[in-house]
């Protein structure tokens, strides 16, 4: 996987990622003539006013992206950035919308990307990538700044900024989906053919927003690994940390380690074969009290895994819950990087702490307490359920991204395509799961969804790990085969990376089949395995 940060501070890769896709559908037929690139006539969306137009021509060539996550493109042909930014009158915001259109070989579609973490649009890399594959690519920075940059979160009174929030959420979104059209319009004297958007973590969320509330932006949505559920799981991630102080018991990264590689050996085979992944990590009920006693070597120092920290890792996968035992969300799925959420560092004086991940540790600090200096080891179980139940009830109609009710979108006749890691170790796979199975039962069944919203979930792949380093899946060109062929997707090929660091090809199946081994071929193709049930099993 393309990490997002190479390094957070001490290593912690960021929540979100580099969303580069491939874009391998045919070409449309190009514009007839080169672009000229010059400044275009843009109208304001509603509730906006244009502060300034601006158009240059870039040769290509490499593209470096900005900030935390950067990332490079080679190769790419000739564009025109146009910039147009937006406020919204008394708002006192800034967003602007980068559109880059090839000057020549477009291939007639338009294509939106999303952001990751706190940033709301993409950093360059994803624009260089689509405009490289042909596409008119557009994004917004929804008038923030870069992935971790939350200065914006709260404004001089120590209040939160509600106009940015939305802006977030899905408002800017919207925006540079209209913006973004007409200056291809402009541009190139005609429309695009079909537009789309992509995105993965925050950009993901993204892509579920514009299909809740603006269902006829976007002809097809690729949205992976969707931070949807915001305001719930930004608390629940902090769960690890909660876990870890309330019981007073850090186990190092080794030791996390060995509970996870344990889990994999023994969840392995419920596919059919020993072949690296687990297939379902929904149905792995691997006890982490069976590592008790084992020794782990770390540093070149022997430990011993401990009752407390086993009752630490069965907390932590379990997930969240009250009190009281009810269940507040998921927990870190089985087979995940425990690492990820359950971080911990050495104090100067040598004793062990909790490293909470960044992205929901800033949520709880800046939107819940409204104090950046607010301490997240100091949380009690009693004081996390309150946090959790705050969070939800301030902030899941600005910016939950929940809403099971897909009619509109489907009624536009946009297609949704989303794929998630089994292994997610920042984002719970299994919210995405309860959240498809919602909007089944919102519209009625199963099929019915499947004419226009498809789930794919990726064995042993991490948070966004299909785009690129730890594994690889082509679904915008699924989705475009989907959008413009009328080609549902029955499987979405994939190349994952098992527990042994092998590349093995799959098939991954459309929700709620599972893929099962047929009892013969070599583990490593796609072909030896099929699509069933999972009453099946």
């Amino acid at each position: 996987m393309r990490r997002l940060l190479t390094v957070l501070a001490a290593g912690v890769p960021l929540a979100a990622a580099v969303y580069l896709p491939t874009a391998s559908a045919e070409t449309q037929n190009s514009a007839s003539t080169p672009l000229s690139c010059r400044t275009v006539s843009v109208k304001a969306p509603a509730g906006t006013e244009v502060e300034s137009v601006t158009a240059v021509r870039r040769p290509g060539g490499t593209i470096t992206g900005t900030g935390i996550l950067q990332g490079t493109v080679t190769g790419v042909p000739a564009f025109c950035e146009v910039t147009v930014t937006l406020t919204h009158p008394g708002d006192n915001d800034h967003a602007k919308v980068q559109t880059w259109l090839p000057v020549s070989g477009w291939n007639g579609r338009f294509q939106a990307l999303g952001g990751a973490a706190y940033g709301a649009g993409d950093n360059g890399a994803g624009l260089a990538t689509a405009v490289k594959s042909g596409y008119v690519a557009t994004t917004t920075d929804a008038g923030l700044g870069d992935v971790l940059d939350t200065s914006w979160a709260l404004d001089s009174k120590g209040q939160i900024n509600t106009a940015l929030l939305e802006n977030l959420a899905s408002r800017s979104q919207h925006e540079a989906a209209v913006v973004g059209k007409q200056v291809v319009a402009s541009a190139y004297a005609k429309r695009a053919s079909y537009s789309y958007f992509t995105g993965c973590s925050t950009g993901g969320r993204q892509g579920y927003a514009e299909a809740q509330r603006y269902p006829g932006d976007y002809d097809g949505i690729l949205a992976d690994a969707p931070a949807i559920n915001w305001a719930k799981y930004e608390v629940a991630t902090l769960w690890p940390q909660a876990v870890m102080n309330n019981e007073k018991t850090y186990p190092t990264g080794c030791e996390l380690d060995a509970f996870t590689d344990a889990a994999v050996k023994a969840c392995d085979s419920l596919d059919g074969v020993k072949d690296g992944l687990v297939n379902d990590a929904s149905r792995c009920d691997f006890a982490p009290r069976r590592l008790i006693g084992t020794k782990v070597v770390c540093d070149g120092k022997e430990l011993t895994i401990t009752a407390a920290d086993a009752a630490v890792v069965r907390k932590i996968w379990d997930g969240p819950r009250t009190a009281s035992g009810k269940k507040l969300w998921s927990g870190v799925p089985v087979g995940a990087d425990l690492k990820g959420l359950a971080g911990t560092e050495v104090a100067p004086d040598g004793t062990v702490k909790g490293k909470p991940f960044p992205v929901p540790a800033l949520w709880v600090q800046l939107w819940l307490k409204k104090d950046p200096s607010f301490d997240i080891s100091t949380i009690t179980y009693s004081q996390f359920t309150q946090l959790f139940k705050q969070s939800e009830a301030e902030y899941n109609k600005v910016i939950g991204t929940d809403d099971p009710d897909l009619s509109a979108f489907r009624k536009s006749g946009g297609k949704l395509l989303t794929w998630h890691g089994q292994a997610d170790e920042f984002i719970p796979t299994q919210g995405t799961v309860e959240y498809r199975e919602r909007v089944e039962r919102e519209l009625g069944s199963s099929k019915k969804v499947d004419d226009f919203y498809r789930l794919f979930l990726a064995p042993g792949t991490n948070h966004c790990g299909l785009n690129g380093t730890d594994g690889s899946a082509d679904g915008l060109a699924a989705l475009t085969a989907w959008v413009e062929h009328g080609k549902a997707p029955k499987t979405l090929p994939a190349t994952l990376i098992n527990a042994d660091g092998q590349q093995v090809d799959r098939n991954l199946c459309s929700y709620p089949q599972v893929s099962r081994y047929k009892g013969y071929g070599d583990p490593a193709l796609a072909s030896s395995f099929r699509c069933v049930s999972p009453t099946r099993h």
